[in-house]
């Protein structure tokens, strides 16, 4: 006898025996019109928006899986039954789910013939069957203690929805400055004639985290000293005050300075309102925080708990119709696999909440939902169904007709999205198979693989610059775009990786509070390095001039380093033109940056390259000119 299909013990096995019967009768009403009308078309769609389905089988543990083992595929608002696919798996899965009804209560099935192909049970039932959930120890205190933090969740995330506090969000976001970036970037996108599906907003919500961790919020793993800047030491827990308590923090954590000897208090603020003013923390403080200013900005946002202690926030994207995975602590968007196959955590349960609905989405951030399912062991699978099902027909019930079609229609789209696995192969561990080349490349994201990687830059000759025998690039730091200067026909191109050959490490930091930009290490990097590579083919360097500005602090390094195929120069950062005359009679060559040392913490801040004031749109802290014989 062939094994049973997985879905069908799921089903079978992780519901009430009432809705199991009710989901399989559905079922089998599916495949007996098709096995009954195999030439058919009407019996091989069904609508993913049909009541029945809605409410009889997609709240059923199991009972979307069946439907695709049968071999139903994701065909937009519907699931199709293609015309390749053999009929002998709808035959498997019926007389399967025959068998496991059997088991519960004799029944008469009629054949694929008979008129309607419904299975009649013999007689009623009333009285649950034993389940694996029998053996298991009594989940009332476990279940309890579940719901009271999807209620304290559900509750906490209301606070976004403020409008007061979201106008104070907005007062901190540089909200025109994140714009005018994020037209940039899709119209470079949409000059590469590869938007596809993203829309300006999604370039606007990458701005957004950038903006968040590269410029406002800081991590802290212990705060400094503030009497003599020595590292402390963790002591325990200290006593929350009245204030402390007025803004959420329960808890606080208690440190003394090795240097002076000073205790110092550190409150786990659980208010987006007070974190605006402290714009510190980890995990829970960034993305409690980093809601809020999505909520402020327009942007349906949810805040999703992992069980196994980590925080973050999802976005909808109207135009890609899903919700998008965002890290501010990592500046990341979309990996949602980075967290079981980048860091190796053993997920259990993953909540999204919203002041419109608490979803499961356990299945977004997993490739191993088998492996993930033996290590939930804090609730019955079917209770959190139920539980999560009728609070979602709560909010429903408090919206529109049209806000309500339209969560539903999301809730579909995701509950299809989670039925297959994703797959880590090839995709920097972000687990997409879909999307377009255009928005991995927003998000700074291009696959490894031949197909989709993207080029190493090589600025290579215009045939003006051929003809005028010049070459002349500008980098503005505080524009974050190049110019060619010897070629104005040519586009601008934003982006300071856009023209970069090589790039390891390294991202474009803006101070507000000190109006600065410039390019740095990532955080918690020791070195990182940087390359851009020119072609001259053809022509010969008779006079090369640099201005390479950069700036180093406490023990910090940057060599940079000019290189053709035969020869090389080393060179100081500065701000005034250097002329390099080791390279002339050169056809190329290669700039290089290489940053390391600094001190502390904030050694990656140590190592500076093209600081200016982000004001300042005329000077150029990069420039190459070159002139050929």
């Amino acid at each position: 006898m062939a094994p049973t299909p997985s879905s069908i013990i799921s089903l079978s096995t992780e519901n009430p025996i009432d809705d199991f019967v009710q989901a399989a009768k559905i079922i089998l009403k599916f495949a007996d019109n098709i096995l009954s009308n195999p030439n058919e078309e009407k019996y091989r769609k069904i609508r993913l928006g049909n009541p029945t389905v809605e409410t009889k089988l997609l709240p059923i543990v199991g009972a979307l899986e069946c439907i695709f083992e049968m071999g139903f595929q994701e065909d937009g608002e519907y699931l199709t039954l293609p015309r390749t696919s053999p009929i002998s798996q709808v035959k498997t899965i019926r007389d399967s789910l025959i068998q496991e009804i059997q088991k519960v209560s004799p029944v008469s099935v009629n054949g694929p013939q008979a008129a309607g192909g419904s299975v009649q049970p013999t007689r009623s039932i009333s009285q649950p069957r034993p389940s694996t959930s029998a053996i298991l120890p009594n989940y009332q205190q476990l279940e309890r203690q579940f719901f009271q933090k999807i209620e304290s969740n559900l509750s906490h995330v209301l606070k976004y929805e403020n409008q007061g506090l979201q106008a104070k969000a907005r007062h901190v976001i540089p909200t025109q400055h994140l714009i005018e970036k994020a037209q940039k970037s899709f119209q470079a996108l949409a000059q590469s004639g590869n938007v596809g599906d993203i829309g300006i907003r999604d370039c606007l919500i990458l701005e957004l985290l950038a903006w968040f961790k590269n410029s406002f919020f800081k991590w802290v793993d212990a705060p400094p000293c503030d009497t003599c800047g020595g590292k402390p030491t963790s002591v325990g827990m200290a006593t929350p005050t009245a204030d402390d308590t007025r803004w959420g923090a329960g808890r606080v954590e208690n440190y003394k300075c090795e240097k002076c000897q000073k205790f110092i208090r550190f409150p786990r603020y659980n208010s987006p309102e007070k974190l605006l003013e402290t714009r510190c923390g980890r995990c829970g403080e960034w993305a409690n925080c980093f809601t809020l200013c999505c909520r402020a900005m327009g942007f349906e946002a949810r805040y999703v708990l992992d069980w196994t202690d980590h925080v973050w926030t999802e976005v909808y994207s109207p135009s890609q119709k899903r919700w998008l995975h965002c890290d501010p602590c990592e500046n990341i968007c979309d990996k949602p696999l980075l967290y079981e196959s980048g860091w190796g955590k053993q997920l259990t349960y993953v909540l999204a909440f919203s002041a419109d609905e608490v979803q499961d989405v356990s299945w977004r951030y997993s490739s191993k939902h088998s492996e993930l399912l033996t290590r939930r062991r804090e609730c019955r699978e079917t209770w959190l169904v139920q539980v999560l099902h009728k609070l979602w027909n709560g909010k429903l019930s408090s919206v529109t007709d049209t806000r309500k079609q339209e969560m539903v229609n999301r809730l579909l789209t995701e509950l299809v999205e989670f039925i297959t696995p994703k797959s880590t192969e090839g995709q920097n561990l972000s687990g997409r198979t879909t999307g377009s080349l255009a928005w991995r490349q927003a998000r700074g994201e291009v696959g490894t693989t031949s197909a989709e990687s993207k080029p190493e830059y090589v600025f290579n000759l215009t045939e003006d610059e051929k003809k005028s025998k010049t070459f002349h690039i500008r980098y503005s730091c505080a524009k974050d775009e190049y110019v060619r200067m010897s070629d104005l026909d040519a586009d601008k191109v934003v982006g300071f990786s856009s023209c970069l050959f090589k790039c390891e490490e390294m991202f474009r930091k803006e101070e507000q509070d000190w109006k600065m930009v410039y390019l740095a290490r990532k955080e918690r990097s020791s070195k990182s390095s940087l390359t851009w590579k020119f072609d001259f083919k053809g022509l010969k360097i008779s006079k090369l001039e640099v201005r390479i500005s950069s700036a180093v602090y406490e023990d910090g390094v940057i060599s940079w380093l000019l290189c053709s195929d035969s020869t090389c120069a080393m060179l100081k950062g500065s701000n005034e033109f250097q002329t390099v005359h080791d390279l002339e009679g050169e056809d190329g060559m290669t700039i290089t940056a290489d940053l390391s040392g600094g001190k502390g913490d904030n050694a990656w801040q140590h190592t500076q390259l093209f600081r200016q004031s982000n004001t300042d749109l005329e000077f150029c802290p990069f420039e190459v000119k070159v002139h050929f014989a």
